[in-house]
């Protein structure tokens, strides 16, 4: 039988909810119920994502230089995004955290994860994969770092260029130990 081996979103998803753990122990479980993705679904994500070279043979932890290449150069080609009509939700791309303060921009340049808990309105922008907004209200870092992915996906120059240094940034840390 023949697996299928392209990346998708979840895969992404995945592995940045592994690099905000840090050195936490996890199970593929843990990760389902954390992401309400399917353990099965988790197996395939780790076998695609191990496959690919972003996670190393025993598939427990993230290969930095790997991710970090994938994020910054494949993932506004591979899962581009567009701005759609206006709603309600989460803020996303330059107007969430950690841009919102280093880019000043208009009530009517913002852009948003469509929810029914989001508290402000803007051009909606649909999310890496769609568990994503209730994965990212539960863990900080992992929000912020979908933002700015979201910013690598539909923003302009200088907010690309500023989530790219920021995500090389954050990921550098997260994954201290990891080539």
């Amino acid at each position: 039988m023949r697996t299928q081996s392209s990346i998708k979103p979840q895969d992404v998803l995945i592995l940045l909810q592994i690099a905000c753990w840090k050195e936490r122990d996890w199970l593929s479980i843990d990760l389902a119920r954390e992401l309400r993705i399917s353990t099965a679904e988790v197996s395939m994500a780790l076998e695609r994502t191990r496959r690919a070279g972003l996670l190393d043979r025993q598939k427990r932890k993230v290969v930095k230089a790997a991710l970090l290449e994938f994020v910054l150069h494949a993932v506004k080609y591979v899962f581009p995004a567009e701005p759609g009509p206006l709603c309600r939700g989460i803020p996303t791309a330059h107007s969430a955290q950690p841009l919102a303060k280093r880019i000043v921009s208009e009530d009517n340049d913002q852009y948003v994860w469509p929810h029914d808990d989001g508290d402000i309105r803007g051009q909606a922008i649909s999310p890496l994969y769609k568990t994503a907004p209730d994965a990212a209200r539960k863990d900080r870092n992992l929000y912020e770092l979908l933002a700015l992915i979201d910013a690598l996906r539909v923003g302009r120059a200088r907010e690309r260029t500023l989530a790219a240094q920021e995500i090389e940034r954050r990921l550098s840390e997260l994954l201290l130990e990891n080539k």
